[in-house]
């Protein structure tokens, strides 16, 4: 059943604590926004479908991954016995630098939106920002230890979103544009 009808007055419960904690705790934000990224991941994954490959890997493959990833992560949180990998950031950096070599360097922030899915990318790269910011709160706070794997490879996904984003709009044979300034 997805309900219990006794309503829950504001708490949850997590692996880490006997206890309820406020769902407004550090820990419950940091869970509700690896939710939140890897939910718009799978809008990502099923508007990337077959678009292109990086290393022999279609992009809703490396997504689909990344979400496998995130759920690891989301486990870590709550205070199972969980972590990410090295293995799975040096094959994230692998991803990233593949996808660099396709792309021209950067010299200047650049609007988002050159395509559909370039802006999605972008935008769950905003949101995978935040949800790292979260996770190294809940670390601060000691409440949940969280592994230095699981926060490396939380600040790489940023990094691989942007350049999927960057790779989405070149492969689409679109030009990025930069800000103006004026």
């Amino acid at each position: 059943m997805l309900y219990t009808k006794n309503g829950d007055e504001g708490k949850t419960k997590i692996f880490a604590c006997n206890q309820s904690l406020s769902k407004s705790s550090v820990v419950a934000e940091a869970l509700g926004t690896l939710d939140e990224v890897n939910s718009f991941l799978g809008v990502c994954k099923s508007k990337s479908k077959d678009f292109f490959k990086v290393q022999e890997k279609t992009v809703d493959k490396i997504i689909h991954e990344t979400q496998e990833n995130l759920f690891i992560i989301q486990a870590e949180v709550a205070g199972a016995d969980k972590t990410i990998s090295e293995e799975k950031i040096l094959e994230m950096e692998s991803l990233i630098n593949e996808i660099e070599k396709k792309l021209s360097p950067i010299k200047t922030f650049l609007i988002s939106g050159s395509t559909e899915l370039s802006a999605l990318f972008d935008f769950a790269r905003t949101l995978a920002r935040r949800t790292e910011r979260r996770v190294v709160a809940v670390n601060e706070e000691g409440l949940v230890k969280i592994d230095k794997n699981t926060l490396a490879y939380l600040n790489r996904l940023s990094s691989l979103l942007y350049a999927l984003a960057r790779l989405s709009a070149t492969e689409s044979g679109l030009k990025e544009e930069s800000p103006k300034y004026s």
